[in-house]
């Protein structure tokens, strides 16, 4: 069961100082029987006034910052050490419920599950749509899996991966007609295509650790990074990631769960000065073995 660490520090630059609104910090992996958060910490400079930690909608550590001193540049430095253990890849039986599409969720879950099933955004001409009913096969129904794997996949292999640095999250039409986008980008794509089909998605924000030899461990490496979650029953929550081709949770670690993209930022918030004070901004990421110490190896944050 390897055990990882992430080290993610973010730093604003100002061309003199500034006050500083409220920050929110989204960047605690989130517990559960395949992740466990071992040691965690967040350091503040300038300290905030206040640090608050809350459980949002969905469940997320979010850490709340407020401000009272005025400084040319604000860094956040999270440091959290995880025991990963990725899960097996789902393989369902013809006796379950969601073996073969189309497939119906029980009368307990349907209620929880409906606001990741309701399509968010539009399809006036219905391209999204008739793009996720070319994974159904023409006669008869299709295996669930088949549907999954084979849109990841596609997604993977028929679009151009590219970074973005405006902000928020572009339309699922505007990824559909480009064949582009940013790993977020592609988790919202797939999931309003499932919803179209009627199968519960949702997004999925947190790292991706990129191992130099995996015989080895984690030698340095990793980006911020964005998928897919699919609840199927008897199954539960799937992980699908459609920038990797990747089923399952090997290599992500997850830190927040969310109905749509702008309620899993990582870190947002504002400051009060002219729009010129604004300099810059740095991202360092390390997702390394425990215990690497020199090893480690930096990148860049992906998936803006």
């Amino acid at each position: 069961m390897p055990l990882l660490t992430i080290h993610h520090k973010t730093e604003y630059r100002y061309a003199h100082p500034v006050a500083f609104g409220e920050h929110r910090i989204m960047l605690r992996p989130r517990d559960g029987h395949d992740l466990r958060v071992l040691e965690g910490s967040l350091e503040i400079e300038p300290q905030p006034m206040s640090l608050r930690w809350i459980h949002d909608v969905f469940g997320n550590s979010v850490a709340i910052a407020t401000f009272d001193e005025r400084a040319e540049t604000l860094s956040f430095v999270s440091t959290a050490t995880i025991e990963h253990n990725p899960a097996e890849e789902f393989a369902l039986t013809p006796d379950d419920t969601a073996y073969f599409y189309p497939f119906l969720y029980s009368d307990e879950e349907f209620p929880d599950l409906l606001q990741f099933i309701n399509p968010q955004y539009g399809d006036p001409d219905g391209e999204l749509t008739a793009w996720a009913l070319d994974f159904l096969d023409a006669e008869g129904p299709t295996p669930t899996f088949k549907i999954l794997s084979n849109m990841t996949h596609g997604i993977r292999e028929a679009f151009s991966y590219r970074k973005r640095h405006e902000h928020g999250t572009q339309h699922p039409l505007d990824t559909l007609q480009t064949k582009s986008g940013s790993c977020r980008d592609y988790a919202l794509f797939m999931i309003e295509a499932l919803r179209r089909l009627g199968i519960a998605a949702r997004f999925v924000s947190g790292y991706i650790a990129i191992p130099g030899d995996r015989a080895h461990g984690y030698v340095g490496g990793g980006n911020t990074h964005a998928w897919v979650q699919v609840y199927l029953p008897s199954a539960g929550w799937i992980e699908f990631d459609p920038t990797n081709g990747i089923v399952g949770t090997r290599d992500l670690v997850r830190v927040a769960v969310a109905r749509d993209p702008s309620q899993a930022i990582p870190l947002h918030g504002t400051y009060l000065g002219s729009a010129d004070a604004f300099v810059g901004m740095e991202v360092d990421i390390k997702v390394v073995s425990a215990g690497a110490g020199t090893r480690m190896g930096a990148s860049v944050e992906a998936g803006v």
